[in-house]
């Protein structure tokens, strides 16, 4: 593993275009969607670029949490870092509005956000807020419910259970409305938790439960859809304006085709990676028998509160119209 290299703008200024090496960290492990949005962007800039841009990717929190590589992309201390909405969200609270329980019904709904004036308008508040460029987006998928307890069909079946999740303040709603004990838990020390016993469960999504393991130490695995996964890639604004026009195009490039071949990677894969956690780890799966008062609890209890964090009732309904659903 080669040493971590954290470049400052002005040591970026100082190299020769042939010399740049730009640092990306990835909360989750190698095979992981995070790392194939990576890897992909990095391929094309690396085209685009004849070769004069070269990443180095370090998965699994080698560079630190998710939540503190937002931190030192916010600072220009890191180059680049793919996270979950919900670690932007401290820093950003527009983004939030992609947390909402149940707001995205499938993965053509997250696309048809991604592509509406409101995703433009939530990347212009992030870089005011956050001071960091999303240059892209990965499609992770819905964060799926496991456990290491017993199965969950119905919401009874979450009463007793304890369950990781983010560091997020809508997500911690999300539980609590459910009846929940949530956790808020470092990625990092998130497998640990769970076998340990710290807490039950956990839930993210398909790829992230293959390629951190998940299924050595879940058996239950619950395919809720309350939260499709779409998570930033993100870039140091002061590294984005050292860089020329053309840089700056071969970055931008990167980032649309990237996107687009997330999208189509998670179509093709997700249900081999959902067969692969049955037939390696024996993982016993279920579907909710009662997701319809999951929908109706979470959007009335827990929707209203962050109308001003995320922008207003007004860009919640500007986001419900662009997906073709009725408004508040």
């Amino acid at each position: 593993m080669k040493k971590t290299i954290i470049l400052s703008t002005a040591m970026l200024l100082s190299f020769s275009a042939n010399a740049a090496k730009w640092n990306i960290a990835i909360g989750d492990g190698a095979g992981s969607t995070q790392e194939i949005i990576a890897q992909k962007f990095s391929d094309i800039l690396a085209d685009e670029t004849n070769g004069k841009i070269e990443t180095a990717l370090f998965v699994n929190g080698q560079l630190g949490s998710e939540q503190a590589t937002v931190n030192d992309v916010s600072m220009g201390l890191l180059d680049m870092s793919v996270v979950g909405s919900s670690n932007l969200a401290a820093l950003s609270p527009a983004i939030g509005l992609f947390t909402y329980p149940y707001m995205f019904h499938n993965i053509d709904d997250a696309k048809k956000a991604l592509e509406s004036d409101v995703t433009k308008k939530i990347e212009q508040d992030v870089l005011k807020q956050a001071n960091v460029r999303i240059v892209s987006w990965t499609y992770s998928g819905f964060r799926r419910l496991t456990n290491s307890d017993h199965p969950v069909t119905k919401l009874e079946d979450l009463q007793g259970l304890s369950v990781r999740v983010p560091k997020s303040k809508v997500i911690l709603d999300t539980y609590k409305s459910l009846g929940i004990g949530a956790t808020p838990i470092a990625w990092s020390e998130t497998f640990a938790a769970l076998q340990q016993g710290v807490v039950d469960g956990q839930e993210t999504p398909y790829a992230a439960i293959q390629s951190m393991k998940f299924g050595e130490i879940q058996k239950y695995l619950t395919e809720t859809h309350y939260l499709f996964q779409i998570e930033p890639v993100l870039m140091s604004e002061s590294l984005y304006q050292a860089q020329s026009d053309e840089v700056k195009r071969a970055i931008d490039k990167a980032g649309d085709e990237a996107e687009l071949y997330s999208y189509e990677y998670l179509i093709k894969t997700e249900d081999k990676i959902k067969q692969d956690l049955v037939a390696n780890y024996g993982m016993k799966i279920s579907k909710l028998e009662d997701e319809q008062k999951w929908i109706d609890k979470l959007q009335k209890d827990v929707w209203p509160k962050y109308f001003d964090e995320v922008g207003g009732k007004e860009r919640v309904n500007e986001l419900l119209k662009a997906l073709g659903r009725d408004t508040l």
